[in-house]
């Protein structure tokens, strides 16, 4: 029998996982509109967004690290840990190629001419898309391992 703070501690993950997947999604966002402002940016509201997400991300990944030490050291779940460690890391590199990729969008929008941002902003889509695939098996390996004492 799985107890039931095991239960909402995994549930809180899950959780914590969909925020950020929703901060992603407002990251995207507002960088589109930042995009729209130029050629003359509106690079003080831009910043206001980054460092609103970056906290956003900041206290998402505080939470995270904090189930995984409750995981290993409470539930002795070093295998759940493990994944979350992973799935951390995955998530760092995530962050990284989507900044990559939002300054490959301005610097194409500015230099149209420059056939290369438009190689270089594939070449990144690509690599987002391949850690999003890691993430998503991270996911799933967690999902199964933490739902076999069921």
């Amino acid at each position: 029998m799985v107890s039931t703070d095991f239960k909402t501690v995994i549930q809180r993950f899950y959780h914590l996982q969909s925020e950020r997947v929703e901060t992603y999604q407002l990251f995207e966002e507002g960088h589109e509109a930042y995009l729209r402002t130029g050629p003359h940016y509106d690079f003080d509201h831009y910043r206001q967004l980054v460092h609103e997400i970056t906290q956003a991300f900041c206290g998402i990944s505080k939470e995270v690290l904090e189930i995984k030490e409750r995981l290993h050291q409470e539930f002795d779940r070093p295998d759940l840990s493990e994944h979350i460690e992973k799935l951390q890391n995955k998530e760092k590199q995530k962050l990284e190629l989507t900044a990559k990729l939002q300054l490959a969008r301005q610097r194409a929008q500015d230099h149209p001419e420059d056939e290369g941002c438009q190689e270089k902003i594939q070449e990144i889509k690509h690599d987002i898309i391949k850690n999003k695939e890691a993430l998503s098996e991270i996911m799933q390996d967690f999902k199964y391992d933490s739902e076999e004492c069921d």
